[in-house]
Formats: structure tokens, C-alpha cells, sequence
């Protein structure tokens, strides 16, 4: 099978490289469109793929059609190749706040479409994706996409009206993760531990905290309790973080995320 990606910024870079990378598409078997050919050079010199300034091009060339680029230059896009026969393809749009319902509209036809929300952490292959197929892709090519998107990261396939959700949860969520992260390590460094120290310091709790989550199946809450001794230093930061509104923070962040999503 095939693969065309139209656009080469860094999420569909990121991605054609963990496609590539895993073996799961043979370089050969991929293609690149972009509108800089600087862009387009450092993606055939790292994973040495077709590439052409022509978005026509990668339509002609794949099975599946991955559209990379950013909300403002999906209909500049698609206007550009919305002639040609998608009959035997699949095209998958990552750009955000765009429904399937808009895609349809954009191509002026009906077409097997997949609407994704990945995110930023595709670049070292930790993505979390979520997929909404249209009715007209099958669930076996459903399941080779959703595979696609296994190679770098984790993914599931998830009901269109939960896409708002997805962004507050996983798509912008890595920002208040960073933001969590820098505080971690400024508190560190106002008690004389040098910055770089904190920033991994605080990183490697983070990543190690997330993956016992992954990993052992527990609720958050009891991994949380058992880290707790009564009488502790845990207990009594628990204790100030709830006192200063830290778990409503968070929500009320994730709320006006997603609301914010709706509206584009």
C-alpha cells in the first residue's frame, strides 16, 4: 500500500518517520508533497522518499492520502486536487477543528475519510491519536490506518463527537503538561538544585508516573494514595495542591479547550 502525505511540517514528518522507521512502509512506498523545496529536501535526505512540489502528484502516487497541513491551508489544499478520482482511496485529514461534515463539503463529494487528532509528542514517537472514519471506510481499512498511526504512539478509534474532547484531553494537553513540568522545576531551583538537573529531574517523574498508569492498570488515585504515607511530605502537598484548586484548574483548562475547538 501506498502513502502520500501532503504537507511536511513537523507532525507529518514526524510521522512519515515513524511509519518508515518501524518497517511498517518501506520508503519506497511513500511520497511527499510540499510548497518549500528546503522542506521537501531535508525529508528525502533523512527518509529517503518520493518527493514533488505538486500536490497532484502524491494523489496520483498513494492509496492513502494523508492531508498534513495546518486548519487555514486545508481548503487552499483540497481545492487543488478535489477534481481527481479518490474512488480507491482513503484520505486522512489531521487538521484540527475540521469535521468530516467540512471535508466533504472541501472535496464536493462523497469519499472515504478519516478525521485524526494526534499530537505533538509524535516527534519522539509517544503520539496519542484518536481516528473518526466515515461510514464508507470499511473496517479492515480502518484497521490498516489505525496501525499506520500505532507506529509511532498509541491510537484508537473514537466516535467523531468525541474529537472536541480528544483535543483538550491529549491533543493540547501536552502544553499544561510542560507548564506542570516547569513548575515542578522552578520549585527545585528555589531550593538550590540547578535548572538542567530540575528540568530532568521533574521530566522523568512525569514520564515515569504516566507509564505506571499505562502499564499497571491501576486508577490514578490509588497509585496516588499508596505514594501518600500518612503524616508525609506527599500527603502534605497533596493536601496544598487540592487547598489551591489544582484538579479544578486542570478541568476548567480542559473545558474552555474544548469549547474552543467547537468553535473552530
Amino acid at each position: 500500500m501506498k502513502i502520500g502525505f501532503i504537507g511536511t511540517g513537523n507532525m507529518g514528518s514526524a510521522m512519515m518517520g515513524g511509519m518508515v522507521s518501524s518497517g511498517i512502509v518501506d520508503a519506497s512506498n511513500v511520497m511527499a508533497s510540499d510548497i518549500f523545496q528546503a522542506a521537501l529536501d531535508r525529508i528525502s535526505d533523512e527518509l529517503n522518499i518520493a518527493t514533488s512540489t505538486n500536490n497532484r502528484d502524491v494523489v496520483d502516487f498513494a492509496d492513502i492520502v494523508f492531508l498534513a497541513v495546518k486548519p487555514q491551508y486545508l481548503a487552499g489544499a483540497i481545492d487543488g486536487i478535489k477534481d481527481m478520482d479518490f474512488s480507491n482511496k482513503i484520505v486522512v485529514s489531521i487538521a484540527a477543528g475540521q469535521s468530516i461534515e467540512k471535508l466533504t463539503e472541501l472535496f464536493g463529494k462523497e469519499l472515504k475519510l478519516i478525521r485524526v487528532m494526534p499530537n505533538t509528542p509524535a516527534l519522539v514517537g509517544e503520539a496519542m491519536s484518536a481516528l473518526s472514519p466515515n461510514e464508507l471506510v470499511s473496517e479492515d481499512e480502518a484497521a490498516i490506518v489505525l496501525h499506520l498511526f500505532e507506529s509511532f504512539g498509541k491510537a484508537e478509534i473514537v466516535p467523531e463527537k468525541l474529537q472536541d474532547a480528544v483535543v483538550g484531553i491529549s491533543g493540547s494537553s501536552p502544553a499544561y503538561v510542560y507548564m506542570f513540568i516547569e513548575a515542578l522545576a522552578d520549585g527545585a531551583v528555589a531550593e538550590g538544585m540547578p535548572r538542567a538537573q530540575a528540568y530532568k529531574f521533574a521530566a522523568q517523574a512525569v514520564l515515569g508516573s504516566a507509564k505506571m498508569v499505562l502499564e499497571t492498570g491501576e486508577h490514578p488515585g490509588v497509585l496516588k494514595d499508596a505514594v501518600c504515607s500518612p503524616g508525609g511530605t506527599t500527603i502534605e502537598a497533596v493536601a496544598t495542591l487540592e487547598a489551591l484548586g489544582f484538579r479544578n484548574a486542570v478541568i476548567e483548562a480542559e473545558r474552555v479547550c474544548v469549547e474552543k475547538s467547537r468553535e473552530l
